[in-house]
Parts: structure tokens; sequence; C-alpha cells
């Protein structure tokens, strides 16, 4: 398959699997070579726990990678680009082993999503804030004219390289090596804002730098992320800042500093297969996947929790306190609920049921913007809020 084949495979499988519309989004997809803005890409050789991981670089100057590189770049997953923390620029193919990698392109249907979203126009001015490999600056140049665009990153290494790549492209917005949270007060306002990694809360300096009218998009999450959610914020035309956080399945990987909690392969392991400290047997059904509006809030309002997806049924951590929740279905409207640890999980999360359901089930939640500097996610109904974390003097950055 060649480039040109390969794009319109992926741009319709974009429009099959993940909802993309004839626009301009869709048309600067189609048109955008991922070649030129990610010549190199790495691929992992090791086996999932091998010790070091050990990658290759593949180089699209080499007439023996393009078929492999081809479909990593076009088969809609993540792009691995850069491998601890090096230069993008003058790299030598092979392998490479030991550390991880420090950036990658996000999956494809994400990014088309959320680009979708933006609503792109053109002559819009375009902050893009995490440049990566540069695939939205690239879409934003191409549908809203590249002298509006400005793309910002912490690593000056993927700045170098993107403002290299843009220009193989045709592309010429200004590219900024600088602290994400801080935006380019010089260049703004703007009517477009996207945060390409995962915040806290949104950050205030990019919500004062939209211009009536504009938007913002940043992925919203606490240290777990199990349950993240989206902040849309808008500028009305009359200045006024209107947003909402919306539940979503999938997110950006966390920016530059961000604490993040995990379960470990061993704790995973002793959740499927320990006894426990007790066990019920219960008529209450475990939440739905799909009531992602109540894991939005059990992610901030319970706090510290993990789930496993990997697991076959609904498998909850607390890696702070060693806590774990096993629920397993034994025959019609029953499940087995198995409880270890000084926090009960089980109890947490149907109580947290109870009060979302009284709250109207919300997906959504509004994102209120507080005198003193906070922010605060409130149900419409106003019975189910909390407060976002305040902010860390962190100098946080991208990675995607």
């Amino acid at each position: 398959m060649n480039p040109v084949d390969a794009r319109a495979a992926m741009v319709a499988e974009l429009e099959k699997k993940d909802g993309l519309r004839p626009g301009p989004v869709r048309d600067a997809l189609l048109a955008l070579p991922r070649e030129v803005l990610m010549p190199q890409a790495y691929v992992r050789r090791s086996a999932p726990g091998e010790e070091p991981p050990r990658w290759d670089l593949l180089d699209w100057s080499a007439p023996q990678d393009r078929p492999e590189l081809l479909g990593l770049l076009y088969g809609g997953t993540s792009v691995l680009v850069q491998h601890d923390g090096e230069p993008l620029l003058g790299r030598v193919r092979g392998a490479r082993s030991g550390s991880s990698i420090t950036s990658m392109s996000t999956v494809m249907g994400l990014t088309a999503s959320l680009l979708q979203e933006l609503d792109l126009r053109a002559g819009q001015r375009v902050l893009d804030v995490g440049t990566g490999t540069g695939v939205t600056a690239a879409v934003a140049c191409q549908v809203c004219g590249d002298q509006g665009v400005v793309t910002l990153d912490r690593d000056r290494h993927l700045t170098d390289a993107a403002a290299v790549r843009l220009t193989g492209l045709g592309f010429r917005p200004d590219v900024v090596c600088g602290s994400g949270d801080g935006g380019c007060p010089a260049r703004a306002p703007f009517d477009r804002i996207f945060v390409s990694y995962a915040v806290e809360r949104a950050p205030a300096a990019l919500v004062e730098q939209l211009a009536p009218g504009g938007r913002l998009l940043a992925h919203v999450s606490s240290a777990s992320p199990s349950w993240p959610g989206l902040a849309v914020v808008e500028r009305t035309a009359e200045g006024r800042i209107a947003a909402e956080l919306r539940a979503v399945e999938f997110a950006h990987r966390a920016g530059h500093g961000m604490e993040r909690i995990w379960l470990s392969k061993e704790f995973r392991q002793r959740i499927a297969t320990e006894p426990g400290a007790w066990t019920q047997r219960s008529m209450l059904a475990p939440p739905a996947d799909a009531d992602r509006g109540l894991w939005l809030a059990a992610d901030h309002l319970l706090g510290g929790l993990v789930r496993d997806f990997g697991a076959e049924h609904l498998s909850i951590g607390a890696p702070g306190c060693g806590s774990w929740l096993r629920v397993e279905p034994v025959g019609r409207s029953r499940w087995d609920v198995t409880i270890h640890g000084p926090r009960d999980i089980w109890k947490e999360i149907q109580d947290l049921v109870v009060r979302w359901r009284a709250a109207g089930s919300p997906s959504r939640y509004r994102l209120l913007f507080e005198a003193d500097g906070g922010q605060r996610a409130v149900s419409a109904c106003g019975r189910l809020s909390w407060h976002l974390p305040t902010p860390r003097p962190v100098d946080e950055g991208a990675s995607t």
C-alpha cells in the first residue's frame, strides 16, 4: 500500500468507528502526509514485562522500513516518536534499549474527534498546547491558515523537529518552546485552544487567553487515569465564561509533572486471586461502564481509586492504602462482592450511586470558575459537586 491509499484507509476507518464527518478536519487528515511529520518512529521488540525493554527506530528513508512504518503511521494507534528525551533531528535508525518512550503521537481516533469538536474554521487564531509531532498544528494550519497558528511545547527537541517538518509541508506557524500552562500571551487572544495532555484543572492563563466566541478543550483528570473528563470552556461574545466537564472514555496522557497512581502487576494479581477480608452476595448491580458520569464523580469524590480494565469483571484498587474490590456475577441478578483493606470501596460506590441518581444521573457537569480562583464541577440541579485541585507551581508540558 502507498501513503495515499493508507491515508484514505485511515480516514475511512475514522468515519466508521470514530464518527469523523465530512468537513475541513476530514479533508485535512486526508491530505496530511504523516510520514513527513513522523519520518521516524519506534516499534517495541521486547515482550511485555521483559527488562530492559527494546525498541527499533524505523526510518522512512530506509526502503526496508517503509512497509512496517506505513502501518504504524496510518494504523490509528499511538505512534512512538521519542526515546529517553532524545533530539528527534539527526537520529540514526536502529535498536534502542532501556529507559522509556517519552513522546508519542496520540491515537488518531481521539485526535480526530477532538479536532472536530474544536470546530476549526478559516481565519481563526489557534493555540496548540503540546506540539508533540505537530499533527494538531498541521491540521490547524491547513484549515485556518498558518499565520494565526501558535504551537507550544516545553520540550525543545520536539519544537525543533516540528518547526522543520511543518515547514516541509509548507506551513510556518509560530513554534514556541515554553510552559504549556502559561500559554502565549504575546499572541493572545485565541479563537481556539487545544491542550493535548491531561491536566488537573482548566489552566487559568489559557482561559484568560480565549477571545470572545473562543473555545478551549482540555482533558481533566485526577491522579488516577481511570475516569477522565473533557473540559469544554467557551467565552461568549459578551466576554462571559461558560464551561462544562464531560465524562469521556479516553483521554490524553498526563502532562509533565502531574502525579499518577497505578495498579502494579502484583496488586492486580492479588485482586484477581486472593480471598480478601470478606465476601458478600449482593442484589445491587455494579455500575455499568456506560455510567461515565458516575465514574467521573467517583474519580474526584472518592479519590485514590484505579480500575483494572484488563479484568473480566469490575476490579478496583486503592494503591495508597492497599484496599481493593472485586465484583463477580453469580447467576441472575446476583453478585459476589469481595472487599479487602481499610476502605469499603463497594459501600463508597453504592452510596455515590444514590447521590448521582438523585442528581439526575448526569454525564456532564457545569464547570464554574469561582472568584477566588477555584474551579468547581456541579450537576445541573446542584445536588452533586466537587472542587478541582488548586494549581501547583509545576511547569506543565506535553507528551503528545
